[in-house]
């Protein structure tokens, strides 16, 4: 027997789709019991995640899909985004982007450099694979996230 249970969508490479999925996913996440700042993060992740395969992968075919799959444990949600369209490199992109200047003005950020910044910031875990298209995989721990087994105190 399986240690999680794993649901997955797949819905058109649309905009009008992104909300189904973030309701989805914001469903799952209630029912494991995530504070609700917990579930508005993974809910602004997963829609970065998948606006940018709406955006980008498929540019110029109505045909995509994206794929959400979430795999639900006792102590964490894992999400998965994929599309099979068109790659990019996230090293690369991330250089090209830069570093994230508190200083700047969010409005003056270069495109898609806020999307990855917020995964990153949102979520515990985030890794993304480019093979035959882009899967983002995204994980949100219960409870804040991991602690060393042997802490005796956490600071905020």
């Amino acid at each position: 027997m399986q240690p999680y249970d794993y649901i997955e969508i797949k819905v058109p490479a649309k905009a009008q789709y992104v909300g189904v999925a973030r309701l989805t996913i914001s469903g799952l996440a209630s029912r494991l019991g995530f504070t609700y700042e917990d579930i508005e993060d993974l809910k602004i992740a997963s829609s970065e995640a998948i606006t940018n395969a709406v955006q980008h992968a498929y540019k110029g075919s109505e045909k995509g899909e994206v794929i959400v799959g979430c795999a639900l444990f006792e102590d964490k949600i894992e999400i998965m985004i994929a599309d099979h369209g068109r790659s990019f490199n996230f090293e690369e992109t991330k250089k090209q982007v830069g570093p994230y200047n508190d200083k700047e003005e969010v409005k003056f950020l270069r495109e898609g450099g806020l999307g990855l910044y917020l995964m990153e910031t949102l979520m515990d875990e985030v890794k993304v694979y480019h093979e035959e298209g882009v899967t983002v995989m995204m994980t949100k721990y219960l409870d804040g996230g991991r602690v060393e087994v042997d802490a005796e105190t956490a600071s905020l």
